[in-house]
């Protein structure tokens, strides 16, 4: 079984998320929904690190990164021999490519992302 890692830029992520649904948006029940379905489906790659596509299934970038999708949300993560590392967790909608790869994503080409229903 994979160790988690989650990164200070992940928990930062979720704290954001957390606090927007629940005071911008007004709904303290959905923020502790979201975040939960969030982790949950995190916790499910301890048992199989694998289960999210790799980010080049959708993108030409270059790179490791698989990711998962939860709602609005795509997390972001890379896979060890032993460890899973949670790198982010954006809003699907979000340029996520300009936040994960930066001025590098000026190359990178990206599929059209479609949220969960």
């Amino acid at each position: 079984m994979n160790k988690l890692q989650v990164s200070k830029a992940a928990q930062k992520d979720l704290q954001e998320i957390k606090a927007y649904l629940a005071v911008d948006l007004e709904n303290p029940g959905v923020a502790v929904a979201a975040v939960s379905k969030i982790t949950k489906k995190i916790r499910l790659l301890k048992d199989n690190p694998l289960m999210g596509p790799a980010l080049t299934a959708v993108t030409d970038a270059n790179s490791d990164e698989r990711f998962l999708v939860c709602g609005n949300y795509l997390v972001f993560y890379s896979v060890t021999r032993e460890n899973i590392f949670i790198d982010r967790v954006l809003y699907g909608r979000r340029d996520y490519l300009r936040v994960l790869f930066g001025e590098q994503a000026d190359t990178v080409q990206a599929g059209e992302f479609q949220p969960e229903e």
